[in-house]
């Protein structure tokens, strides 16, 4: 994001989680006007994703969302891409909605579109 109001709300939401957690009250409020900045810059994926992770954490209390996987790719013996996941990781739910925060400070990154990406779709699943 290019607003320098919403940088600075990203900080505070970060800094927040390696304080106190996840603090559904105010982390839910800090997210709704971080999302008038993503309106605002007219960002339509963060605004969508910012909404699903409100709504997720007013549903759960928490974020059940993991990491996005940096699935390998190995070659099969035909010379076919085949992707190996490895599905056995444990969500810690902090990390995960911080990274997914600090995914909105530099959108100018393909990778970190294409994890929002990956966030929208699992958040709209869950």
């Amino acid at each position: 994001m290019e607003n320098k109001k919403a940088i600075k709300l990203i900080d505070k939401i970060l800094n927040d989680l390696d304080n106190s957690g996840i603090n559904s009250e105010s982390l839910i409020e800090d997210l709704k006007e971080l999302r008038t900045y993503a309106l605002e810059e007219q960002i339509p994926l963060v605004v969508k994703v910012l909404r699903y992770t409100y709504e997720h954490i007013e549903r759960n209390d928490s974020f059940l969302i993991p990491i996005p996987d940096d699935e390998p790719v190995e070659e099969s013996a035909d010379g076919d891409a085949v992707s190996v996941s490895n599905n056995d990781t444990a969500v810690n739910p902090v990390e995960s909605l911080k990274y997914m925060i600090s995914l909105t400070k530099k959108l100018s990154n393909r990778t970190n579109i294409a994890d929002l990406k990956e966030y929208r779709d699992a958040l709209s699943a869950s």
